[in-house]
């Protein structure tokens, strides 16, 4: 009974330490694909470097120098409208 109390103790700490490893190596990919990006390398040439999909690459590393592909704009008077409901 004990033993299957330390393989259980040793896998949740080998566990743990994986986690914490691969949420390190996860934020330095991140962080060199924002770089790469600065650097005019695409989405799809990252993507074929890493093994990740292009949308994923593009998700998480946006181009800088693009301009927000949507704006939301709220006419107004519509906020203090719906305050006024409550």
């Amino acid at each position: 009974m004990e033993d299957i109390r330390d393989k259980v103790q040793a896998a949740a700490k080998r566990r743990a330490r994986a986690k914490d490893a691969f949420t390190r190596a996860d934020a330095d990919l991140r962080d060199l694909l924002v770089t790469a990006r600065t650097e005019d390398i695409g989405p799809s040439e990252l993507a074929r470097l890493t093994g990740l999909t292009r949308e994923w690459v593009a998700k998480i590393a946006p181009d800088p120098g693009a301009k927000p592909r949507r704006v939301v704009k709220v006419p107004k008077g519509t906020l203090d409208r719906l305050s006024d409901s409550d």
